[in-house]
């Protein structure tokens, strides 16, 4: 699929993708800045999300996530390659985990600060923020039987590490 005009970073194209129980909105398409944060961490919000529940220090989420490689972009996926779909390399389809727990990037949880139940954000890592994560080992893995994500993870070591996370919250405690 061609990116439409005015799309160069693909992520209207990306966004369609993207399979969600609402489906897509008109707002989707916009081109709106990332924000970067102190940490280089940086992210754009494509959906508001409902509820009073909101991501702070210590909430229990649950989350949906996709995690691309951004140097491995091809012309299928201009964002870059898949390495990691909760879909296929989680039991129960999400990952959950208390936010400040350490089992994450903190600069992943940054971004993810002040979203809410339905939010769906993009969230850009820059490779050394996700080489400290790995030193740390926080960073999702693919299942074992995922061979194409573990080659494409462990092939993102050998390049520029930028990581790409797509992430729709699902539960707020």
């Amino acid at each position: 699929m061609a990116n439409h005009i005015g799309d160069v970073t693909g992520s209207a194209t990306r966004l369609r993708r993207i399979e969600l129980v609402n489906g897509p909105r008109p707002d989707d398409a916009l081109d709106i800045a990332f924000e970067t944060l102190p940490s280089g961490a940086s992210y754009r919000e494509y959906r508001g999300g409902k509820g009073d529940a909101i991501v702070g220090d210590g909430s229990r989420v649950g989350v949906e996530m996709t995690i691309r490689c951004r140097s491995f972009a091809t012309a299928d996926e201009p964002g870059g390659v898949k390495y990691f779909d909760t879909k296929r390399d989680t039991e129960f389809n999400e990952l959950a985990w208390t936010i400040g727990d350490g089992e994450l990037p903190p600069e992943l949880e940054e971004c993810m600060m002040g979203m809410r139940r339905g939010s769906v954000r993009r969230i850009e890592l820059p490779s050394t923020v996700v080489f400290a994560a790995r030193k740390n080992q926080q960073l999702p893995l693919p299942m074992e039987d995922n061979k194409v994500g573990k080659r494409r993870f462990e092939n993102l070591f050998k390049t520029d590490a930028t990581l790409l996370f797509e992430v729709l919250v699902t539960r707020i405690k």
